[in-house]
């Protein structure tokens, strides 16, 4: 009994030290609740974040890209619908009949399936890209495991049809490459939105903010007129068996660009099964080329603005000209004699462009050529544009024998957008038209038209009628070829020999080919520029005049250009209503 007596008076002897200890552990306990519940940004703060983590997952929703129409409303550009699946294991309550329906749906490994729907983990990727169709098929099981996350997929419904001038799109339709997808991809993107989302199971919203749409694009383009100059291009190329070809259709009113065509070209739809990557790049803007002897045109037109020489001007031809220590012969070494500017045209002559541009002066010759356009980008609204190259006294690379082999075409670089820039001027009446691709941005507000814009006057409207006259000329005296029953046509042939590190090349598949031709001369609607690398002809009368011929025969139809005739009719009609109104 003393025993049990002894212990009770230990255990009541430290009952107030235990008691204490207890209310000292309760106290910090009440404490640090209370520091839980009413300072919000620090315990409580660090797990809500630890909980969302588990829970939530930040998703960043494309928006959805605008859609790129030609000039008449025919989409040329726009969206589909594909899925990724997902699933949230821990929802699944019967794995092998989900496993089974997913299968059939999807067409894929039921093993595989089975290990993802039953894995450890909070979410699981399935399957994707999927289309449309089997996601509507797995929406309709209902099965709140499962969720589909939409993945942006361009769609270029016309396939190969204008491919570098619509371009496409990288990084599930993030970033537009190549043409108006890459040049206005801004405009076509929209903004990005990031999104906090359940995991359990994956939600995605229903409805994107409008604002949050891409804007749509009208282009220029006439999808007819470009079917048919694509059509005409491959024939050519083929024909002639040229290495490639460009093809680019003019209104020079208005700058606007009915057809660009590049001949081999892409399926958009396919850029990453494309295995030459120089196909990836748009010819007819992103790459230059010596033009050869269609600057002889802009080399008469500048000499006749600035008066150096006249309609009646001639100088004697002897088929040899020396220009800064170096010798420019004509084509076969032909001497003329006594040589006007419109034989220098008609018959291709390079002492003549040079005596001209000798006359003319290294000041007045290269800020014509300036004015024209030549060393700058044109600025028609296509992804890389190229600026050309051309060498004026000062630069390094400049000589003076340069003046006289520049003003035919050599030791100078242009783009064929550049070229028919230049020539479209010369077909407006002397001023030049900003080129352009893109006719109409439509948002939320509305469309937005893109109105022509006017660069500058090149020459006057006397000068223009001259060179139009000459050009006309050229189409009767040297290319034949060109004439198109019923209606005017002003142009010129050009052939460039390929210049290589060690000097021209010689022999078969050597040249640069053109052709620039306008109609009606009188009234020009329509400026056309043909160019083909490397044909087995030599020349472009030969090559390049035949195929403009083909492409103009059915351009007249499709864009409703009355004949000479029919016009001639139409403005003496107008004529004597005037003179009965006045």
């Amino acid at each position: 009994m003393q025993g049990a007596s002894n212990q009770q008076t230990t255990i009541q002897a430290r009952l107030p030290f235990v008691a204490i200890f207890l209310l000292l552990l309760a106290g910090y306990l009440v404490v640090n609740l209370a520091n839980f519940q009413f300072f919000p940004r620090s315990v409580r703060q660090e797990l809500e974040k630890i909980g969302s983590s588990i829970t939530n997952t930040t998703l960043r929703i494309p928006a959805e890209r605008g859609l790129i129409y030609d000039r008449d409303g025919e989409p040329l550009a726009f969206n589909i619908a594909q899925y990724r699946l997902g699933v949230s294991p821990d929802l699944v309550a019967e794995p092998e009949a989900l496993m089974k329906e997913l299968a059939q749906i999807l067409d894929i490994d039921e093993f595989d399936l089975y290990r993802k729907i039953t894995s450890d983990r909070i979410w699981e990727f399935v399957a994707g890209p999927i289309s449309a169709q089997e996601g509507q098929a797995i929406a309709a099981l209902n099965n709140i495991a499962l969720g589909l996350e939409e993945i942006p997929k361009r769609f270029y419904p016309q396939g190969t049809l204008a491919a570098h001038v619509i371009g496409f799109v990288l990084d599930d339709g993030l970033k537009g490459a190549l043409g108006v997808e890459g040049a206005f991809n801004d405009t076509l993107a929209g903004r990005v939105l990031d999104l906090s989302i359940s995991n359990v199971p994956f939600d995605l919203p229903e409805d994107r903010p409008a604002e949050q749409r891409g804007q749509d694009i009208v282009l220029t383009l006439d999808r007819d007129v470009q079917f048919w100059v694509e059509s005409e291009l491959k024939a050519a190329v083929e024909e002639y068996n040229a290495f490639r070809g460009t093809i680019i259709v003019m209104d020079p009113r208005n700058g606007d660009v009915l057809a660009l065509a590049n001949y081999p070209s892409i399926d958009p739809n396919h850029f990453l099964d494309v295995e030459d990557p120089n196909l990836l790049v748009n010819p007819a803007i992103n790459e230059t080329y010596e033009p050869g002897s269609l600057m002889q045109v802009l080399t008469v037109a500048s000499a006749l603005e600035k008066g150096t020489i006249t309609p009646a001007w001639t100088y004697n031809d002897k088929a040899l000209l020396e220009v800064g220590g170096r010798d420019i012969w004509n084509r076969r070494y032909q001497a003329n004699g006594t040589t006007d500017a419109t034989a220098i045209l008609s018959k291709s002559l390079n002492v003549g462009a040079a005596t001209i541009a000798m006359q003319m002066g290294t000041e007045d010759f290269y800020s014509s050529m300036r004015a024209f356009g030549l060393g700058n980008a044109t600025g028609v609204g296509l992804h890389a544009e190229e600026r050309g190259e051309l060498n004026i006294p000062g630069d390094t690379d400049w000589s003076e024998s340069y003046l006289g082999f520049n003003s035919f075409g050599q030791y100078m670089e242009v783009t064929s957008m550049q070229m028919i820039t230049a020539f479209a001027a010369i077909a407006n009446d002397g001023i030049m038209r900003q080129p352009r691709i893109v006719k109409q941005v439509i948002g939320e507000a509305g469309p937005e038209e893109a109105r022509p814009a006017t660069v500058r006057r090149v020459i006057s409207s006397e000068t223009a009628r001259i060179v139009n006259d000459m050009m006309k000329r050229v189409i009767y005296e040297a290319a034949p070829e060109a004439f198109l029953r019923g209606y005017s046509v002003a142009g010129k042939p050009g052939t460039a020999q390929i210049s290589t590190a060690v000097g021209n090349e010689e022999g078969p598949n050597s040249t640069i080919v053109s052709f620039v031709g306008f109609l009606p001369a009188d009234e020009p609607q329509a400026v056309v520029l043909i160019k083909l690398d490397r044909p087995d002809l030599y020349y472009g009368y030969e090559v390049a005049a035949p195929v403009f011929r083909r492409v103009a025969n059915r351009l007249v139809i499709l864009l409703e250009i009355p004949d000479d005739d029919v016009r001639s009719r139409l403005a003496a009609a107008e004529s004597q209503i005037s003179w009965a109104e006045e």
